[in-house]
């Protein structure tokens, strides 16, 4: 069954007087508590925050409901600085191939254009190496003396001569070997690679195949 209106108001009545009875209790005991305190510590009204000249013997005394509602100073935390954002570093690798006027490529990726017009150009990549650039610089074997030696078989390859038996004309023999495609394009042997046959190379030919 539903309670009426002043039902509800007496039961409020009751619980607001036991409640004040409680906080009469409490608050007794509060107060011995806090005025040995006072009295163990030597505290003054001034250091409680009280003026002793204006203020009567009953408000030098802390109530419950001013401590309560009295803020607690919390200290406030120092501001950490933010740790700076990681950034990435692209770590570029040592260079391995340079022409010696400022342009450099580490060996990986796409060639640069310097580079690719250099080998267009009938250039070797290994004339570019870095620490090996000595070595491309020495006078190189005829490629048709070489490929006409590794091809021959050891029955007709004659003993190799000294340098002094070595004649102009059986180097200009051993040099006549030449190279040229379907296209029309040729090459002697003598000097860099052109561009013709350095791209069916690299695209899986042999250079055997072009040998004439």
């Amino acid at each position: 069954m539903a309670k009426t209106y002043e039902q509800i108001q007496q039961q409020i009545g009751k619980l607001q007087s036991k409640a004040k009875a409680l906080h009469a209790v409490e608050a007794k005991g509060v107060i011995v508590r806090i005025k040995e305190a006072i009295q163990h510590y030597g505290l003054t009204a001034e250091q409680l925050g009280f003026d002793g000249a204006k203020s009567s013997t009953s408000s030098s005394i802390i109530s419950p409901a001013a401590t309560a509602s009295a803020p607690k100073q919390l200290p406030v935390p120092s501001a950490k600085p933010t740790p700076k954002a990681a950034t990435k570093t692209t770590v570029q690798g040592k260079p391995q191939f340079s022409d010696g006027s400022g342009n450099s490529w580490g060996g990986r990726g796409p060639r640069p254009a310097w580079l690719r017009e250099a080998l267009q150009a009938g250039r070797d990549i290994n004339e570019f190496r870095i620490g090996k650039r000595a070595k491309a610089k020495k006078v190189p074997v005829p490629l048709g003396a070489a490929i006409a030696a590794a091809t021959a078989s050891p029955a007709s390859t004659p003993a190799a001569p000294t340098r002094a038996a070595a004649t102009p004309a059986a180097t200009a023999k051993r040099a006549k070997v030449s190279y040229g495609d379907d296209a029309g394009h040729s090459w002697s042997g003598m000097g860099p690679k052109p561009g013709w046959l350095k791209a069916a190379i690299e695209s899986g030919k042999a250079l055997a195949d072009f040998v004439k």
